[in-house]
């Protein structure tokens, strides 16, 4: 233990790495044992885990936790008492809640996404014909209203891109025509 002490009594940060890195996952390791075995007073390491904590220093938050860990979490304590997970959790630096919704999010994993992929591919060729029947309405649509607008602009010539109107064109052919038969 002397070697892990500097000059000014302090512990070396490595030696206080090494002791935080062995509270982590997977271990059984807890504070009051690697207290005894090391001879550190808990204190000393509880103090050391909220210098972690704050300085961000390898946490492993809640938040940070991946679904594996989660998962094995969820396997170690699903034969626990109340009592033995509480221990477990402080132990391990959780929330008894977190355990418990790891545990909800294990159970319901695989019933939400199960579907009959029978009735998916009916409903994928139902919204395939939807489609099909939906693209076919709009090309005739388009058809119709392609030839509405070539219909207008037929029947209405403007006069100031020098055109006439119908009747200007009747009146024209009527006096050609009264012309020729003199």
């Amino acid at each position: 233990m002397s070697e892990n002490r500097k000059a000014n009594g302090y512990y070396t940060r490595e030696f206080k790495e090494l002791v935080l890195n062995r509270l982590e996952l997977p271990t059984d390791d807890t504070v009051a044992s690697l207290s005894k075995e090391l001879g550190v007073s808990e204190s000393a390491i509880y103090h050391w885990i909220r210098s972690k904590n704050e300085t961000g220093m390898n946490t492993c938050a809640v938040g940070k936790w991946s679904t594996e860990d989660k998962f094995h979490v969820v396997l170690e304590t699903s034969t626990l008492t109340e009592q033995e997970l509480a221990a477990y959790c402080r132990r391990k630096g959780l929330f008894m809640d977190d355990v418990k919704s790891w545990r909800k999010q294990c159970m319901n994993a695989n019933g939400s996404n199960a579907r009959d992929p029978l009735e998916l591919e009916e409903n994928l060729n139902g919204e395939r014909q939807k489609t099909k029947l939906l693209e076919k309405e709009l090309r005739r649509k388009e058809k119709a209203l392609a030839e509405a607008a070539a219909l207008l602009v037929l029947q209405k010539k403007p006069k100031r891109f020098g055109g006439t109107t119908r009747k200007t064109d009747q009146r024209l052919r009527s006096r050609n025509s009264s012309k020729a038969d003199q």
